[in-house]
């Protein structure tokens, strides 16, 4: 049974998305924050950017990107404009926008706030109950349905004293270190840069017992590969991966790539795996559409 989780506290809800007690997707949101996906302001277009593309617009806090595809092509400078978050800021950039046809004010400021990573959840699984353990969000949440034309999710809603158990808490706990457990006593180690994120595997003290070297390689990282896609999607890591799985020879690895394909497939962001570079490494893109939850501050 799909469920949603929400656990609130000092202005900060975290997110659950649970298949029976297996965590499946993770997020923050800042709920009295405006920046989130949906969010609406009225921006005004400061500067024109051609080698981008787009225009820089101010939002009243923040400096936005509206892309000339998504409405900036039609705009001058100073021209007062309605717009919504696309994308949130991440890695020093400011949010990216698209223009809408709303009325806007005159002047940069936030028009509406919308439900953050709880929208898409919501939407996505229509059929999920969603236990919040906060009188005052699930109130917040109400109001803004109301006022936004979002689909009510009053019925849906439900108080719940404790809605993140010790052993949910204990895994959310681990998303703070840059390494994680793979089965078998297995672990990824997680390199984050502003160019691209490096996962390397470390079998540790897991084997594949009974089998030659080779295939005793290839069944224990196929037998992690579950996992590791598992844990991009919790943590968000986003853009450029690469993956350096344990042992095998780089041109011996290419017989992981329908598995790791495979299991990318239950990515809500549908990640592109770009096959595997000359040194073996498994090169992965991911959209960029809320920040990794290490640049989060809860």
């Amino acid at each position: 049974m799909i469920r949603i989780a929400v656990s609130a506290q000092n202005k900060t809800a975290r997110i659950a998305l649970l298949d029976g007690d297996i965590l499946t997707e993770y997020a923050i949101w800042h709920f009295t924050e405006p920046g989130d996906i949906g969010d609406r302001f009225t921006a005004r277009l400061t500067a024109r950017a051609p080698a981008m593309a787009g225009s820089f617009a101010d939002l009243g806090a923040v400096t936005g990107f509206l892309p000339d595809s998504a409405g900036a092509a039609g705009l001058t400078e100073g021209a007062y404009f309605a717009a919504r978050i696309t994308r949130m800021a991440q890695s020093g950039k400011g949010p990216r926008l698209a223009a809408t046809a709303e009325p806007c004010a005159e002047k940069p400021g936030l028009i509406a706030a919308g439900l953050g990573p709880l929208a898409d959840l919501a939407a996505r699984f229509p059929g999920a109950s969603i236990a919040i353990d906060d009188y005052g969000l699930i109130a917040e949440i109400s109001k803004r349905c109301r006022e936004q034309s979002y689909p009510d999710l009053a019925a849906r809603i439900l108080h719940q004293n404790t809605t993140f158990d010790a052993i949910l808490e204990d895994e959310v706990a681990t998303f703070a270190e840059p390494s994680a457990a793979l089965p078998g006593g297995a672990r990824m180690h997680i390199a984050v840069t502003p160019a691209l994120t490096a996962i390397d595997i470390d079998a540790g003290t897991a084997t594949a017992a009974g089998a030659p070297k080779q295939q005793a390689q290839r069944a224990l990282n196929l037998a992690l590969i579950p996992e590791i896609t598992r844990q991009i999607t919790l943590r968000n890591l986003s853009g450029a991966i690469l993956i350096d799985f344990a042992g095998m020879k780089s041109a011996a690895r290419q017989k992981l790539l329908p598995a790791l394909t495979a299991a990318l497939k239950a990515d809500p962001l549908k990640p592109q795996l770009l096959g595997f570079s000359n040194l073996g490494f498994a090169e992965i893109t991911r959209q960029r559409i809320r920040p990794p939850l290490h640049e989060y501050k809860e």
